[in-house]
């Protein structure tokens, strides 16, 4: 597999790679994700094995620096980006809080020359900046279209909403709902916010499951949401009663699959995410143009596929 990955990243990136070679001076980025999280680490294993690549490749000594907030907290992450900023870097690569709260730090960035690269986020309106990730309206679809399924198209459902300011997170949630709102008979009778915590999806869900005892189903807009609710689906006796669709491939989120907790899950893919975000990164960093967008497209995980 790894010397498959090689012979492509030649193939696709000899002239870059020879380019590359001119200057043998290693080349550094910064990776700054929404949060700590399970999520972004299997993202930065991918960025990380992307950086091996290229250092083999091109003979350059290429390294991905990965700082995480603590929680998904705006003004937190700003303050790790402008302090990456200041060292340098020869690229962010960022995955976006909120677009507005994270422009004008970005314009730092954009001021100092300092390549930016996004991933699992979009971009902030008008700037030029690669967004690698799936398509996260496609990706809410599936799920609430699969839930409606699941429910025979009636009943009340939940939507937990992860951080609402978050783009990604924002447009799932809009594209759920539009599906939602097609089905007259499809009531949505509660949101939570869990801000990416597993442990805070757990306590709403449950509280929102209690409020609404006669709760179908759910979906939610982040990684962490579907954990959280899977959960709680769990503690209050709810298996078979209260329908799951999830997102992504945390190992939490498989395992609720396999025990049957959880119907399936619509996951974007983290480790591809962060491996390409790199390959842009550094394409960038050499002055070459780059896509607008990078699809890594979307996997439909049950427990059908999990056992095969």
């Amino acid at each position: 597999m790894k010397k498959a990955l090689l012979a492509t990243a030649t193939l696709l990136f000899a002239p870059l790679a020879a380019h590359a070679a001119a200057d043998n001076a290693p080349m550094r980025f910064v990776m700054i994700p929404k949060a700590v999280h399970p999520w972004f680490d299997k993202a930065n294993n991918g960025a990380q094995a992307a950086a091996a690549l290229l250092s083999k490749s091109t003979g350059r000594t290429i390294t991905v620096e990965y700082r995480a907030p603590q929680t998904a907290d705006v003004s937190t992450q700003n303050d790790i980006i402008e302090r990456a900023i200041a060292t340098h870097p020869d690229g962010l690569i960022l995955d976006l809080l909120d677009e507005k709260g994270n422009r004008s730090t970005m314009q730092e960035a954009v001021d100092e020359k300092i390549p930016m690269t996004v991933f699992d986020s979009l971009p902030p309106e008008g700037m030029d900046i690669t967004a690698v990730g799936a398509d996260f309206c496609e990706q809410g679809t599936l799920a609430a279209e699969r839930l409606a399924r699941l429910i025979n198209h009636k009943g009340e459902v939940a939507v937990m909403m992860g951080v609402p300011t978050a783009p990604n997170h924002a447009l799932r949630a809009r594209c759920e709902l539009k599906v939602f709102a097609k089905y007259p008979d499809i009531k949505v009778v509660a949101t939570g916010i869990d801000n990416d915590s597993i442990e805070t999806a757990q306590k709403q869900a449950s509280a929102i499951m209690q409020a609404h005892p006669n709760l179908e189903g759910w979906v939610a807009c982040d990684a962490a949401g579907p954990v959280g609710i899977g959960q709680a689906i769990r503690e209050s006796d709810k298996i078979g009663k209260v329908q799951e669709v999830g997102l992504d491939n945390l190992n939490d989120m498989l395992q609720l699959i396999k025990d049957g907790v959880v119907d399936s899950s619509a996951s974007s893919r983290p480790e591809m995410q962060g491996y390409w975000a790199v390959i842009a990164a550094w394409q960038k960093a050499l002055g070459q143009q780059t896509p607008k967008n990078i699809d890594t497209g979307i996997d439909i995980i049950t427990k059908s596929t999990l056992s095969k």
